[in-house]
Order: C-alpha cells, then structure tokens, then sequence
C-alpha cells in the first residue's frame, strides 16, 4: 500500500464507522408504509339533450361515478363525445342557463354565412361510394349546422376534476353542465342522446 492510499484509507475509514448502525438499530425490523393501491375506473353515461342549445346538470351522475371508482385521491375526467357537445363547470341556476344560452348563440348564431354549411362544395372522403355526388346527397340530409361546431369550440369537449376525499373538488356554485348545441330546431325531428364518457383515476386510500 502506497502512502496516498494510506491516507485515503485512514480518511474514510472513520466516516464509515460513524455510519455504522448501533446493535439495537441493526436488529430492529424495518417499517415500509403501505402504498396505496391504484385505481381506474370507466363509464359511458348516456344523457337526453333538449331542442337547440340545451343544457344538462351531469353533477351527481359525474360523483355516482367517482363512488364507484372508490378513489379517494385522483382526478375524474369528462368528456363529451361529439364535436357539437361541450362540457362546462359553472352554476346550474335556470335564469343563467338562459343567458348562457343566448350568449352563445350571439358568439355563433345559427342564421351566420359559414363556409361548413355549403354542403355543395364540399368534398367527399376518398372512398365514399359514388363519389363526391352521392356524398353531398348524403350531406342534404345532415343538419346545417356550424354554428354548433364553434360553440362546442368555445365551451370545450374535455374537464378534469380534481377528487379529494372520495369527492369532486369543485366549488360551491360549480355543477358539471353538459351543452348541446346541435338539437333539434323548432318542431322538427326529436332531441338528441348524447355520449358522455367519464374516467376516473387516483389511489384508494388504503
């Protein structure tokens, strides 16, 4: 052993006996605190829309989900499956309801020039049968309908909700509103059934 070895054995050798665990640590058990198990959980809920721009109050549908998860501590995801349906956190009281409405439809109103609604110039996938004729005939029996487009656009299609305590965090006069703005208008055909997907994810709490 060279002597700059020496002195580097003699330098570590006393931190390392400093470290050293006493006989009663050494032989105690030790104590790993459990983890708590993760969950997911996922539901399809189907939810009836009115005529126009309706809305739906989804709250307890959203938190009888988030019971069945069991999550204790996580996040609970919502989300709308359609381009013309949004989802909101805001206050379920009907004269706000109505005010919502109308001022979406000043953002986006129906009787607007949009270039979605010219059905004649669109342009077909490239392997609908027929071609781009039997394409637009398709499209004469679809609603006209691209002021719905922009409000789902404004609103938003997705919410994550944090969950504490078994429970939505939200706030006193925050419910979980379902908006569709693609119903029916008038008298003319029948309100809608839309898709409302709903993911809950965290730890159990065990």
């Amino acid at each position: 052993m060279g002597p700059r070895t020496a002195a580097l054995v003699a330098l570590v050798l006393p931190l390392a006996a400093s470290f050293a665990p006493s006989g009663s640590a050494a032989s105690a058990p030790s104590r790993i605190a459990p983890a708590n198990a993760f969950v997911t959980h996922f539901e399809e809920l189907k939810v009836d829309t009115g005529r126009g721009v309706s809305m739906v109050d989804l709250t307890e549908r959203v938190q009888a989900v988030v019971d069945a998860s069991k999550c204790v501590e996580g996040v609970a995801t919502v989300l709308c499956k359609h381009s013309t349906v949004g989802v909101m956190l805001n206050e379920w009281e009907p004269r706000f309801v109505d005010d919502a409405r109308h001022f979406l439809l000043k953002l986006a109103p129906r009787e607007g020039h949009y270039l979605h609604n010219d059905l004649d110039y669109r342009v077909g996938p490239p392997d609908w049968p027929g071609g781009d004729d039997a394409w637009r005939a398709f499209r004469q029996s679809e609603p006209v309908n691209a002021h719905s487009h922009l409000i789902q656009f404004v609103v938003g299609t997705t919410e994550a909700i944090p969950v504490t305590g078994g429970k939505m965090a939200i706030g006193t006069y925050q419910n979980v509103i379902v908006v569709d703005a693609d119903g029916p208008v008038g008298t003319l055909g029948s309100p809608k059934t839309r898709t409302v997907v709903v993911q809950v994810q965290g730890c159990d709490g065990s």
